[in-house]
């Protein structure tokens, strides 16, 4: 970075023809590039792509020739000297050819390490007055001293300030003391502190830095030990965040952090292990398993139907209105399947096609997928217990009937029908004969021979599936199914679960797409919970927040007293899971920073927000409490209210945190909401970045807390 700040001299490309020196700089702030043509020194004033560079319209970068106009010259320079920046929207590319290998690198890392820290909003950065003060004169574009709201907007934008509309003009209202409808620079230096002060973490800072100024390396180290609970590694950890977070070159040498710099740590990425893919907002059919696919899901359902021309249709839904092709879902399949994760999606296949067109499905599986279809066990034995997802890793599997056993794909195809082995007894052997016979007679063979570790079996009862039990089997189960069961018989669901596969389904009545939550399933160890993924709410919020583990890569390993076959563990009474007592958890609800507005209120009012802390777990567990609400003041409410929850079995429990809007004669409105598994909380002072209801983030929408975890 401190290269790129010294600035550099590239080529810059629009055609073959037309390639000019430019002088390329980095500004102090990190947050914009200025560049110059060499002859003059002067800063380019032309068109648009030469106004400075907001690193925050940078999408990405790319090396070598990827760009038409760099392949143009692929002779003439080689790929290592050469690479494009990609912006958001609709400003074109700037292809850039640097002297050598080592200043392109340069560039190309720095760019890349500036973008990477996009997720926390600068909001934030409370730099030096100075650089405030030579933002506003470059932004000043007639050079009168004075800026009304849109220019102010736009300079925010260019600062890259993540703002929310209405809370930035009643601020900016509030500092033109002269009424003049336009800022001057000094108004506008008030306004900056305003939008980004934040009080209680200045006293936060203060509390643990002698002078009030700064922190030293040990105040820091004392702040991480005390607050943050981090016991290894703390000094090399707080001389990280210091090279990471100071945005004062003075004070990075000395080692110290300001308190720009200590806002900037504890709002940063470091506290939010978290990654939402942004929501794709399409109409067709195909959409919602892209958008699946990519929020992470690793089992899709695909109901199929003969379809004209002998092509197989996919209805969507209940509603028999909107039909896509197989071989389009497919092909989605084969394109999104690991663009969010490498572990394995099952394709769970409703099959209503006749036999032709089964075969047709088989076909285009095959076709389309390729080696992404799973069409035989690993090690082509027959398996004792089903392999991990790290074994098949970019594997799609075809979850569905088969017929006879799996030994006999194994074996390769026969048309005899399967022979029973000597230690069924006989009823058994006949029950099985007679329903290999009828498989036949309504299921292709090549279709049947795609389902390897799914197989599709009746659920009849706990005792049968235990003395027939087979790893690659699966149940389907309808919610109220599931329900009765885990009632009537939680511990022997969770140990039949500890070694067969189960997937839960929303009951047939729910045409309106609504869910069922998704925690008393997971409470008795059903590994495939099958949710509306288009259907926003609490209980897709959950779903998010536990798959939000592990990295977002749709698996989760279930806590060892699940695993055990011989468990004694039911959801229902928490006393039946070995380990230690409850835990306490308490959680100091502090402050919320620009809340957005409620999307239907009345003439744009301001909300009087409120915080609802939820537990989802166990029966035992399940709890919630609420803050007081704050009325009118979205921008900046302070509750400073501790809640406090016992939770007996933590390992399953999920933290939900909901902002409302309090209206006392209705119900109150949805604000944002974030939610995440309780084995992921860090203790300490955190920042919880808001999410939508549909669950893409709504920065800069946080709330300021502080946890502990007690024994």
């Amino acid at each position: 970075l401190e290269q790129m700040q010294q600035g550099t001299l590239m080529r810059k490309v629009k055609s073959k023809s037309w390639k000019k020196q430019r002088f390329f700089k980095l500004q102090d702030d990190c947050m914009t590039i200025w560049y110059q043509s060499k002859r003059t020194g002067k800063t380019e004033q032309a068109s648009p792509p030469s106004a400075p560079v907001s690193i925050s319209d940078v999408e990405t970068v790319r090396e070598g020739h990827q760009s038409e106009v760099l392949q143009s010259l692929a002779e003439e320079f080689p790929p290592e000297r050469c690479f494009t920046i990609v912006f958001y929207g609709r400003r074109g590319n700037l292809d850039l050819i640097a002297g050598s290998a080592e200043e392109a690198q340069c560039w190309v890392q720095g760019l890349r390490q500036l973008i990477e820290p996009r997720s926390f909003p600068l909001t934030f950065a409370l730099i030096s007055l100075t650089w405030i003060r030579d933002w506003f004169q470059k932004a000043d574009k007639n050079k009168d001293g004075r800026m009304n709201f849109k220019e102010v907007q736009r300079l925010l934008k260019m600062m890259n300030v993540d703002m929310n509309e209405d809370h930035a003009l009643r601020l900016f209202q509030d500092a033109d003391k002269s009424e003049s409808g336009t800022l001057e620079g000094e108004e506008f230096v008030l306004f900056y502190k305003a939008l980004t002060q934040r009080e209680e973490v200045l006293s936060l800072f203060q509390e643990f830095s002698e002078d009030g100024k700064k922190l030293t390396l040990l105040e820091l180290v004392d702040f991480l030990r005390q607050e943050q609970l981090e016991d290894e590694g703390t000094e090399e950890m707080a001389m990280e965040l210091i090279d990471k977070y100071e945005p004062s070159e003075t004070a990075r040498v000395r080692h110290v952090l300001s308190a720009d710099g200590f806002l900037m740590y504890l709002c940063s990425p470091e506290h939010n292990t978290y990654l939402i893919e942004d929501q794709l907002r399409g109409q067709s059919s195909i959409e919602g398993y892209i958008r699946a696919l990519k929020r992470g899901c690793r089992c899709l359902e695909v109901d199929c139907w003969d379809g004209p021309n002998g092509e197989p249709m996919v209805y969507h839904g209940h509603t028999f209105t909107s039909k896509i092709p197989f071989r389009e879902v497919v092909s989605t399949l084969g394109k999104y399947a690991f663009k969010a994760s490498d572990y394995p999606v099952i394709l769970s296949l409703e099959n209503h096609c006749s036999m032709e067109q089964q075969e047709v499905l088989a076909q285009q599986l095959k076709d389309i997928l390729g080696e992404q279809l799973l069409t035989t066990t690993i090690d082509g034995h027959v398996p004792s217990h089903l392999p991990s997802p790290e074994e098949l890793k970019h594997k799609s599997l075809l979850k569905g009937k088969k017929i006879g056993r799996l030994e006999d794909t194994l074996d390769g195809p026969g048309d005899e029908v399967p022979d029973v082995s000597d230690d069924d007894n006989g009823a058994e052997a006949e029950e099985e004969r007679r329903r290999a016979k009828k498989d036949k007679e309504t299921l292709a063979q090549a279709l049947s021979d795609c389902v390897i570790y799914c197989k599709n079996v009746s659920f009849r009862g706990f005792q049968e599936a235990r003395s027939h039990s087979r790893p690659s089997e699966i149940s389907s189960l309808s919610e109220a199914k599931a329900r009765k069961l885990i009632r009537d018989a939680g511990n022997e669901f969770v140990r039949h679960n500890a070694w067969q596969l189960t997937r839960i389904y929303p009951s047939g009545m729910r045409t309106d797409s609504s869910n069922y939550s998704p925690q008393e399933m997971w409470n008795a160890g059903c590994q495939i919970v099958a949710l509306n993924f288009q259907t926003a709410g609490t209980e897709m919020d959950l779903c998010d927040g536990l798959f939000s583990q592990n990295g977002c890569c749709g698996y989760v390993l279930k806590p060892p007293f699940m695993r055990d076959e011989e468990t004694l563990f039911n959801p229902s009474d928490p006393s039946s899971r070995e380990g230690p007592g409850p835990i306490t958890l308490t959680i100091q609800v502090i402050s919320g920073q620009q809340l957005p507005k409620v999307a239907n209120s009345k003439d744009g009012a301001i909300i009087d927000p409120l915080v609802r802390v939820e537990i989802h777990g166990v029966p035992a567990d399940q709890a919630h409490q609420e803050t007081k609400y704050i009325e009118n003041n979205g921008f900046n409410p302070r509750w400073d209210e501790t809640l406090q929850f016992q939770l007996h079995v933590p390992e399953l429990a999920l933290v939900r945190f909901v902002v409302e809007d309090y209206d006392k004669t209705s119900r109150n409105d949805f604000v944002g909401q974030f939610t995440l598994a309780f084995a992921n909380i860090k203790p300490g002072y955190r920042h919880i970045h808001l999410l939508s209801k549909d669950g893409t983030s709504i920065p800069p929408s946080s709330l300021f807390v502080h946890i502990r975890i007690t024994e």
